[in-house]
């Protein structure tokens, strides 16, 4: 696994309401195109063909091939799982398997996982996926939840909810105004590169979250390196980083959307008010 924070070198800023499942390879074409704010000559010289016949393929005049679509899809950086819908649109059968984690022949996955989560303790880690959905935490971001309101631990729990809600986390933020706008634009990079319409809504939703008197007019300023993430509990003042880890070559749509989120102490407070927090992680 690598990590890597970076959107797709192609990502728009903007975003285009996605075609539906039903609708034409065409018109699923020239959504990807336009979200990655390429013309068709653009999209042309990249996947080497002519500019004619990218446009008759847009508009139903000529039938890609099952090569086609998916030097298309490369060319235009389109996730696993919107790929299989291109093959789909096109009349060919999908590539990419989306297995749940507890799949028995993604287990070497899962235990790489687990043995990232937990190799990390006494500091906090967790895994997500493409909503932002828990999918598994080691033992220490339990004790850090005391107080969050128990419907927002209610399965699927949303980390970006859970972290910026006024009945979750939000309330504790020692630097709520900054982390809020730090997660905001990670999720509007991710939005620029999946076209994800969940996603969309999500971030409309976090964003009109308030924060009065969340704010900590004290806090320090984010680093050149990374935006600390600082939340008061009962040891006091706790202030992280965090580093994203993913899989280099997913060739299943579950493991690319797979995210591996682990905290670091920013501070040696931190750091010793964890190493007091491991008395009570089970063994």
């Amino acid at each position: 696994m690598n990590p890597s924070t970076a959107p797709s070198s192609h990502a728009a800023h903007g975003s285009h309401r996605p075609p539906s499942a039903r609708a034409p390879f065409g018109e699923h074409l020239r959504h990807w195109r336009q979200h990655r704010r390429l013309s068709q000559q653009g999209l042309a010289l990249e996947a080497e063909i002519s500019t004619r016949h990218l446009s008759y393929v847009e508009t139903g005049r000529a039938q890609p091939s099952r090569e086609m679509v998916l030097r298309l899809a490369e060319r235009l950086s389109v996730p696993l799982r919107e790929r299989n819908a291109l093959l789909v649109a096109a009349g060919f059968a999908p590539m990419y398997q989306a297995r749940p984690l507890d799949h028995p022949d993604l287990a070497a996955a899962r235990q790489a996982v687990d043995l990232v989560l937990k190799g990390h303790e006494p500091n906090p880690a967790l895994a997500v996926d493409r909503h932002w959905n828990l999918v598994a935490a080691n033992a220490v971001v339990p004790l850090l939840l005391e107080g969050v309101a128990p419907k927002l631990l209610e399965p699927p729990v949303n980390v970006l909810r859970l972290s910026l809600h006024p009945e979750g986390l939000g309330p504790r933020l020692a630097n709520a105004a900054q982390w809020r706008s730090h997660l905001l634009h990670r999720l509007q990079q991710q939005i620029a590169a999946t076209a994800d319409g969940e996603l969309q809504a999500l971030h409309k939703e976090i964003a009109a979250y308030p924060f009065e008197g969340a704010e900590d007019a004290g806090a320090p300023p984010a680093s050149h390196i990374a935006v600390p993430f600082e939340l008061h509990t009962g040891l006091g003042k706790l202030s992280f980083i965090s580093t994203i880890t993913i899989f280099g070559t997913p060739v299943d749509v579950t493991l690319q959307e797979l995210a591996v989120e682990s905290f670091f102490p920013a501070n040696a407070e931190t750091q010793a008010a964890l190493q007091r927090l491991q008395a009570n992680l089970p063994t």
